[in-house]
């Protein structure tokens, strides 16, 4: 938005402005550091605020009992912490993001309506002493019902083309950068998938098949929504390892809106991909931002509101990207935590009660095997660090 009114005024003005502030690379660094910031100055008065309204970190007792004198000091610390997080990456977009695109339309919606979901459930949990909040089948409907909406467009022409209508506005990113002619619809290269390290496509879904593909990205975008909801149990954990997926898609994202760098690294082009680069960025600025305050002793915690939006978001970015297998790599941490869940479930159901784990999801684990938190929380960023890595070194060797 600030981009339109820049042109507006040196347009008005008859001023010959730097294009380098219109470039998806500036725009990159000028979002994640308007999120940083925000995200820093803002959060004492929230964590204060979110303190008054008694929003304290509910602990489980009944399956992990330990847990309540492991977190113990964690009672009184308020949660809720990601409507800080939301509140930045959404005044970076406001900012600095392109509202011709359809990304921008797409992330805008997806942030807002995931951010519902979370913040309800923490109200419920807020309001009702003992409540668990909402119940993981109204949950999942809900978030279904956005990967619904949003595969609607992805893999139905008509109803992407009808959508794409709507959305066009004269755009000077647009104008400073140019449009490539080269190039995927969205509704075409959609339905290719890719896996790390693998030049050629790992497969491509015939049209009459489009519904694997509704199904694949209903898994992802959820599954990646609930692995980071569940990997937000120690302090500046979630928020360490959002960081550093974010920044690898964020990349990945940057290279695809450029023909010469897509075709030299072996990397679909994506037209408008910028717009999620720049999107992602201010995640991640936000992210660390937030990390100021949630890092060991955390000061607040990121709740639900924040959690689930995120991983969706993460979810919705790769999927966008046709970049889920990389997601899948690179968060590998979040996938770990939600299949020490599965196992756990799986265990105590098919085996009359008996466990894998000590607790569940494995962070709590390592804890109750006497691992302090702050180095199970270090030795998971590393591995998150590794595979990020890896998930960058996946450019080259392919």
């Amino acid at each position: 938005m600030l981009t339109y009114l820049i042109s507006y005024l040196a347009a008005s003005l008859s001023i010959k402005l730097p294009s380098v502030f219109f470039y998806a690379s500036t725009r990159m660094i000028l979002g994640s550091l308007t999120s940083l910031l925000i995200t820093i100055v803002l959060g004492p008065k929230v964590i204060l605020f979110l303190y008054n309204m008694k929003t304290g970190q509910s602990i489980r007792v009944e399956d992990c009992p330990v847990l309540a004198t492991l977190h113990e000091s964690k009672k009184q610390t308020p949660s809720m912490g990601g409507v800080l997080i939301l509140f930045s990456v959404l005044i970076s977009l406001i900012l600095w993001m392109d509202f011709s695109s359809v990304f921008t339309v797409i992330l805008l919606f997806s942030t807002l309506y995931l951010a519902a979901i979370g913040g309800y459930d923490d109200f419920l949990k807020m309001k009702y002493k003992n409540s668990k909040g909402l119940k993981s089948s109204k949950k999942f409907f809900l978030q279904l019902i956005l990967c619904v909406i949003l595969s609607s467009y992805l893999y139905f022409p008509n109803v992407g083309a009808n959508f794409s209508k709507t959305t066009k506005i004269d755009s000077p990113i647009a104008k400073i950068e140019g449009k490539p002619k080269k190039g995927l619809s969205i509704s075409n290269y959609q339905r290719i998938y890719y896996m790390p390290f693998v030049k050629k496509p790992l497969f491509i879904l015939p049209v009459g098949l489009v519904i694997l593909a509704v199904l694949f990205t209903t898994f992802v975008i959820t599954g990646t929504s609930n692995a980071v909801n569940l990997s937000d149990g120690l302090d500046g954990l979630a928020a360490g390892l959002v960081m550093m997926s974010s920044l690898v898609l964020a990349i990945f994202a940057f290279l695809s809106n450029h023909v010469e760098f897509a075709n030299y690294l072996n990397i679909i082009y994506i037209e408008g991909s910028s717009e999620i680069a720049v999107f992602l960025s201010s995640i991640f600025g936000a992210s660390l931002g937030f990390l100021w305050y949630n890092s060991y002793p955390a000061q607040v915690f990121m709740g639900d509101v924040g959690s689930i939006p995120l991983g969706g978001l993460l979810g919705i970015c790769a999927v966008l990207l046709r970049r889920e297998f990389l997601l899948a790599l690179v968060g590998g941490i979040f996938v770990l935590e939600a299949l020490s869940v599965i196992m756990q479930v799986a265990s105590f159901k098919l085996r009359k009660g008996k466990r894998i784990f000590l607790c569940a999801p494995i962070h709590h684990h390592f804890e109750y095997r006497g691992i302090k938190e702050t180095k199970v929380v270090i030795r998971f960023w590393i591995v998150g660090l590794i595979l990020a890595l890896i998930g960058l070194a996946s450019l080259k060797f392919q």
